[in-house]
């Protein structure tokens, strides 16, 4: 038997993606930032603040965006001057990645604002549960 669309989880769970996205979307516009951008912008800087200058295969991998996506995002982000890419001096077909001093200095603003989205987003229900829950849907397996 089908369910009805307002009782069908997957359906309601693109609703309420949809309703994210946009929410993510207007409060990321000031700071000219995508969502995207700002995933990739705010995993490379967090790599770059744990000793790390990932290649674009492993930002990928931390961000949990196709490979064949984040190299034109990067290339964007490049040219906004957020980060720079060199050369890996162990492999020259790889690039390094790296926070330039502007790029370190809007990922902490943008995670502030992507923070406060969520926080108003899944305040009603926020508590431990629904994070483990959400951790399930995600595929993750550890905390």
């Amino acid at each position: 038997m089908a369910l009805e669309p307002g009782n069908s989880p997957g359906f309601l769970l693109w609703h309420a993606t949809l309703r994210w996205q946009r929410d993510m979307a207007a409060a990321l516009q000031p700071l000219d930032l995508t969502h995207v951008q700002f995933v990739l912008l705010a995993c490379t800087w967090w790599l770059n603040t744990h000793d790390e200058q990932p290649n674009q295969l492993r930002l990928s991998q931390q961000a949990g965006i196709d490979v064949k996506m984040t190299s034109p995002v990067l290339r964007t982000l490049e040219a906004k001057g957020l980060i720079e890419r060199t050369t890996d001096p162990n492999d020259t077909r790889a690039k390094r990645l790296q926070v330039t001093v502007r790029g370190a200095a809007l990922a902490p603003r943008a995670i502030e604002v992507v923070e406060q989205v969520d926080q108003t987003f899944f305040q009603p229900g926020l508590n431990p549960h629904t994070l483990q829950f959400l951790r399930q849907l995600a595929g993750e397996t550890t905390q």
